[in-house]
């Protein structure tokens, strides 16, 4: 797949500071790198590992379909082979893609050295069709503080950050529309959050290629050393 080209300089997304360690880029992607990011999502979707939901431990079944990158995720670990599905290989994590994740961080940041040894390791990639929904979470099988960056494609959503303690109050609500990105690390890294609505037919379909729904990558550094 080609590289995506630089951003711009006059488009330059704002800069929205949600928590400490928490930030919104809205409008960071171009319409154009949303179109390539939809086309390498439709073909990782029918990769050896295929999109697909995720059976949780007491047996209910993830309302998003998710499809993974580098390595492959299920509650409550990671491995390079799809387990618990087929037996197959994960894809390797393209290196176009961790360089997006160190331009994310690099803006959202504002720290070029920190951003620059930035690794993401592995992406998992959820679409949410018009009833699907994310409950709070942390992501927490990573064994490194390192942040997670997320790209959103599609329909609009609200994404609420929580905090690091519980489900509970308090949160913040933040409204993620296509093409923007969102990083949180440092004290937010373990803030449960989650998607509690989508905004069906609101996203940009036509212009990117994405006829409904919404595609949210998530990059992370797994910090585990194999051999």
């Amino acid at each position: 797949m080609i590289p995506f080209p630089e951003p711009e300089e006059p488009d330059r997304p704002r800069r929205v500071e949600i928590a400490p360690g928490a930030v919104h880029l809205p409008g960071w992607l171009s319409r154009d790198q949303q179109r390539r990011l939809v086309q390498a999502c439709r073909e990782w979707s029918t990769a050896p590992v295929p999109m697909r939901r995720t059976r949780l431990p007491g047996g209910g079944i993830m309302s998003v379909q998710t499809v993974h990158i580098g390595w492959y995720w299920r509650p409550y670990r990671y491995s390079r082979t799809a387990d618990d599905h087929n037996g197959a290989r994960v894809l390797d994590f393209p290196d176009w893609l961790a360089d997006l994740g160190r331009d994310v961080l690099k803006d959202a940041y504002q720290n070029p050295t920190a951003a620059a040894a930035y690794r993401p390791d592995v992406a998992l990639i959820n679409y949410y069709d018009h009833a699907a929904k994310m409950g709070m979470h942390q992501d927490k099988e990573e064994r490194t503080p390192d942040p997670v960056v997320s790209l959103s494609l599609g329909d609009r959503c609200v994404f609420r950050l929580g905090n690091t303690q519980n489900r509970n109050r308090p949160w913040t609500d933040v409204e993620l529309a296509s093409g923007d990105a969102f990083v949180f690390g440092g004290p937010s890294r373990l803030a449960y959050h989650g998607v509690p609505r989508l905004y069906p037919h609101s996203g940009p379909a036509e212009e990117i290629g994405l006829p409904e729904g919404r595609l949210n990558l998530t990059l992370r550094v797994t910090g585990i050393q194999e051999g």
